[in-house]
């Protein structure tokens, strides 16, 4: 009675390992699309479980079926070897669930042969001489075959140097896509779509670190709204998405889309043949039920990789740029608005929303430093993390939060690091920012020569030092600022600022590999030491950041760890400057956070942005890329 899980085992094991491919396979096609934007954490786990099961157990169910002999009853089973091809090919809206498994395509490509040869030797060894079945085996062997093949290619497009190669080999061709003469402000979310095939190679340009074209038009700039050019950015990441981890690199070619109008055909051409074979009723019903099922579940999948691929935007940029010697398809398709209709058509029946589709999750990470050390450690899991040994891994965790963006914030957002990034005065030739983070900003308010002259350890040596000065240094100056009733800009400045320097410090505590320089985790441990020392140290419960300021000449800095002590003179100097007037302290805050922001997403690594596609993007992503359409009219200038 004990061994039946064994006994279980033994006579379903393929059964029951076919099963759990398929359904692998419905969770990938289900859920892919949540790494768009920002998920949950379970289903994330499921999806990422998901991936990592699904070719382990195709694999090993292949090896079984290539090992075993069968009775009668289950003669259908090794007619399963091709669905298992074509689980390892997988759904089309997922290849690669992070950028290192677009890296080891290599070792895919060898994996393909020797899965294929598998199911070859498997279908060889028992369908032969089986009338409609032989058939219907042949069909979706074929199928198999192609879509694990062109799932290891799309694995190889998507690597920096197929990218970098392929932009060498479109160099000269024209965009496909204008701004309507004439037109100006708000546009629709298809036209936004559509310009953002158009200027998508920019995109491209910008991740493998090429040069960007110096004949650019500034159309972009001068026509669209300063909402739209952000919705547009956010268009380009998405398509950066699609080519780094979905099949999109080679499903809009000729060969795919030649792939997906035979595999529908050919599935349900081997369901039919199915259906009507002799000598069903002798097998086993069970078996029967999971063929039926496999069939039914490919057909649906491809029939809707089908419909997906005809009525993504990724085929009209196709028809647009076909030939001359194939005008004749993009005037039939585009030009008469057949496509643009059928496009209306299968958005209404998927009910689909574009306007959420292609966008960024709208969120950014918070973290406060003083937030966390002025919280007492009653909290009996905070406790229970302790004794772990994981004390700072629930701080991170339980002390982060997710902020949305307000359109106001992203205003002021684009308008300061667009001004930054547009002047070649603030930029070299290779489109790097010249100055060290907060010098232009204090400099423009005329803040560095009188009072942060002869204070460059303010800004820190390294930028995440700086962001651990400011950060205390704004939470101090916002808490003990004297004018307070400030006007609805002025609460919306005050936002921003909050907003940005709570977010730099997630990116120091969270996202280290977002940003540029040296990861100085200690001096981060050394500080909120220090701030928790002062704060059990102080008989009075208000806010930590009052506590610093009214105590600053009495309080025991540390002085292993200075940067608590520097955050407060800072905090000092602005109180200081606003006091006395007329400097607009508050817009000098925010042009020096800005400062921050803009130094790491120029300097940072591309690979770190992209790698944070596939959870929901990043506030910074999107300035990095920003830039590339700011790019083009410094570096003219500059020359």
């Amino acid at each position: 009675m004990a061994g039946w899980p064994i006994d279980l085992w033994n006579e379903w094991a393929i059964q029951i390992l076919v099963l759990l491919s398929f359904m692998l396979q419905v969770v990938l096609f289900v859920f892919a699309g949540i790494r768009r934007r920002e998920a949950s954490p379970v289903l994330r786990l499921l999806l990422w479980l998901a991936y990592q099961l699904a070719d382990s157990t195709a694999i090993y169910a292949l090896g079984l079926l290539s090992l075993n002999s069968f009775p009668r009853e289950h003669q259908l089973v090794p007619f399963w070897a091709p669905f298992l091809l074509l689980h390892l090919g997988g759904p089309d809206n997922i290849t690669a669930y992070s950028l290192e498994d677009s890296k080891l395509w290599k070792r895919h490509l060898l994996t393909v042969f020797v899965q294929v040869l598998g199911a070859a030797y498997v279908l060889y060894k028992h369908i032969a001489g089986r009338g409609n079945l032989v058939l219907a085996a042949i069909f979706m062997f074929v199928v198999g075959v192609v879509k694990y093949a062109e799932r290891i290619w799309a694995l190889r497009c998507s690597t920096m140097d197929s990218i970098r190669s392929s932009l060498n080999n479109s160099r000269g061709r024209n965009d496909h896509y204008t701004i309507p003469n004439g037109v100006k402000g708000k546009f629709h979310e298809q036209v936004l779509l559509e310009l953002a095939h158009s200027l998508f190679h920019f995109c491209k340009l910008k991740l493998v670190d090429s040069s960007v074209n110096m004949d650019h038009p500034n159309l972009v700039r001068s026509r669209l709204d300063w909402s739209d050019i952000w919705k547009l950015i956010e268009m380009e990441l998405s398509l950066l998405y699609d080519i780094l981890y979905t099949k999109a690199a080679v499903v809009h070619t000729w060969y795919g889309y030649c792939i997906r109008f035979m595999t529908p055909f050919a599935t349900a051409g081997a369901l039919l043949l199915f259906h009507f074979s002799n000598g069903l009723g002798g097998l086993s019903g069970v078996d029967v039920a999971i063929t039926y099922a496999l069939l039914g579940g490919a057909l649906f999948m491809e029939v809707t990789a089908l419909l997906g691929a005809i009525g993504s935007t990724w085929t009209l940029a196709f028809l647009c740029a076909l030939p001359m010697r194939c005008s004749w398809l993009r005037h039939a398709l585009v030009c008469s608005g057949r496509w643009h209709r059928l496009r209306r058509l299968l958005l209404t029946l998927s009910r689909l929303d574009i306007r959420t589709r292609r966008r960024w999750s709208g969120t950014i990470g918070q973290y406060n430093l003083l937030h966390l050390c002025a919280c007492g450690s009653s909290d009996p899991l905070r406790r229970l993390a302790e004794i772990l040994g994981l004390k700072e891994r629930w701080n991170k965790l339980h002390y982060s939060r997710t902020l949305v963006v307000s359109e106001v914030v992203k205003k002021l957002v684009f308008n300061r690091h667009g001004t930054l990034v547009s002047r070649s005065s603030h930029v070299n030739a290779l489109g790097l920012l010249r100055a060290k983070w907060g010098k232009w900003a204090l400099a423009k308010n005329e803040l560095y020569d009188e009072v942060f002259k002869d204070c460059d350890h303010l800004l820190g040596v390294e930028l995440q030092e700086g962001i651990l000065i400011w950060h205390i240094a704004t939470d101090v100056f916002l808490a003990n600022r004297e004018n307070k009733e400030d006007t609805a800009a002025a609460h919306d400045v005050v936002a921003a600022i909050k907003a940005l320097s709570n977010y730099m410090m997630f990116l120091l505590v969270r996202r280290p590999d977002l940003l540029p320089g040296l990861v100085l985790n200690r001096i981060y441990q050394l500080t909120c030491e220090n701030l928790v020392e002062i704060w059990h140290g102080s008989l009075q419960r208000e806010k930590l950041a009052v506590i610093l300021y009214r105590e600053k000449k009495t309080l025991d800095f540390n002085s292993s760890e200075l940067r608590v002590r520097y955050g407060v003179e800072v905090a000092e100097k602005l109180i200081q400057q606003e006091k006395a007037g007329p400097t607009d302290i508050l817009g000098v805050l925010l042009d020096v956070w800005m400062d921050f922001l803009s130094y790491a997403a120029n300097r940072c690594s591309r690979e770190s942005y992209v790698n944070r596609l596939n959870n929901g993007g990043e506030l910074i992503a999107i300035l990095w890329l920003m830039a590339a359409h700011f790019e083009p009219q410094n570096r003219a200038s500059s020359r």
